[in-house]
């Protein structure tokens, strides 16, 4: 679709509507149209540039085998590796969700899909432990560069009434990247182990380049003030509206950490899957979750609340974590893995547009304390799977149940606050 064609369509429905109008009124209409067709394709990119760096991220999964196997390496050193990417996110998000109510969102943006751009070719030409571990600290900087730019981006140009599917969307962007990465790198790990991150550098840095000339810095909303007397700044993390939430996003990052990290190696060792049989399951999964995130998100979210599907999800998503040490057949593997994905899918989104809401006007700084907690469970996650993977191939599963129960018993004390409409 060209742009003469969108301006004659804008033009066509502006004569349409604008019979009865003053010019004044005229004008203001006009001027509606169009933001809000510049707001959709504005929402596109974002989402856009979610998809390709948290596609990047999930590359590496399908090849941790034969990376091990080049580099002769144990489960606890690719736990390590897993983990080094979300230490350095863990290390910056504070800083870059600051920096991206302080210097702009757009900046914050591009800037994070150059590093992902060039730590993705790092990874590629990497022929030892040492440059693929600077590779993945590089890739945390650029997790925290977008991430909390994005949702305060998306928290600007929305309203309280359509920021909920607004969120879905960003939440299925970042799930379907982060689990159809692994399914594209096993198919493209067939034609060498390190095609999946020349692709996706070359990915990166024309998102960096897409977003550069196409983004513009949002308005900044005053009207969304924090609730009077709430407080503000780092002192919000100890109150329990807040706390409760950012504890969840660490249960469910460690969770997806844990189980998604050693997915590959789990059913490499247990079953014998080939990079290829790991591509299938996770991108089949990551289609189900997507689809369950666009479908169902706004629609639950609606009618039993963001808290109560929080709840519920946590405690689908331990039963099957359990689940998948039981199961054996292809079948039940699949149909496992597709109900978990639907579950992680709907929490985050869940705990966003939670947070958004209650942010008030420090939307950037709530998105840098989302990717920090998120980093912290990415962390833990993949280190302890790591050492219990050498145990056993069952324990890192079993552990991360453990931890979802226990966040499933923590959203029971979860209440909703009394000056926010969820």
């Amino acid at each position: 679709m060209n742009l003469s064609f969108i301006v004659s369509i804008v033009l066509c429905e502006f004569e349409k509507a604008s019979i009865n109008l003053t010019k004044k009124e005229q004008a203001t209409y006009f001027r509606g149209v169009l933001f809000m067709k510049n707001q959709k394709v504005t929402l596109a990119i974002l989402l856009l540039n979610l998809f390709i760096a948290f596609l990047g991220i999930g590359l590496v999964i399908p090849v941790l085998p034969t990376i091990m196997n080049e580099l002769s390496i144990n489960g606890t050193v690719v736990g390590y590796m897993m983990a080094a990417f979300a230490i350095t996110q863990l290390i910056v998000s504070p800083f870059a969700g600051r920096w991206a109510d302080k210097y702009g969102r757009k900046i914050m943006i591009v800037v994070g899909l150059f590093v992902f751009g060039f730590s993705e070719f790092l990874f590629g030409f990497g022929k030892s432990v040492e440059v693929l571990f600077i590779s993945r600290m590089l890739g945390g900087v650029s997790a925290a560069f977008i991430m909390p730019a994005v949702t305060a981006f998306i928290a600007d140009i929305t309203t309280n009434a359509t920021r909920p599917k607004a969120i879905g969307y960003m939440s299925a962007a970042i799930s379907t990247g982060f689990i159809i990465g692994p399914g594209i790198g096993g198919f493209l790990a067939e034609i060498g182990t390190r095609v999946p991150f020349y692709s996706a550098g070359v990915l990166g840095a024309l998102a960096a380049i897409l977003s550069l000339i196409l983004l513009t810095e949002p308005e900044r909303k005053t009207e969304d003030a924090p609730t009077p007397g709430q407080k503000t700044g780092f002192r919000r993390l100890f109150i329990p509206m807040y706390a409760i939430a950012f504890i969840l996003i660490f249960v469910l990052s460690f969770g997806l950490a844990a189980f998604e990290s050693f997915f590959s190696l789990f059913v490499d060792h247990k079953f014998g899957f080939t990079p290829k049989d790991i591509a299938i399951v996770i991108t089949g999964s990551g289609i189900v979750g997507a689809l369950a995130q666009i479908l169902l998100f706004d629609r639950l979210s609606k009618s039993i609340g963001e808290i109560n599907l929080i709840r519920y999800s946590l405690a689908l998503s331990a039963i099957l974590v359990l689940l998948m040490t039981f199961v054996s057949s292809y079948f039940a593997i699949l149909l496992t893995t597709f109900f978990l994905f639907v579950g992680f899918d709907l929490i985050r989104p869940a705990i966003t547009s939670y947070l958004s809401k209650i942010a008030g006007n420090e939307q950037g700084f709530i998105g840098g304390m989302n990717s920090t907690f998120t980093s912290i469970g990415n962390i833990f996650g993949p280190i302890i799977g790591g050492v219990l993977f050498d145990i056993d191939l069952n324990y890192p599963y079993y552990f991360a149940a453990i931890v979802l129960a226990i966040g499933t018993i923590i959203a029971l004390f979860w209440k909703k606050p009394k000056h926010v409409t969820l």
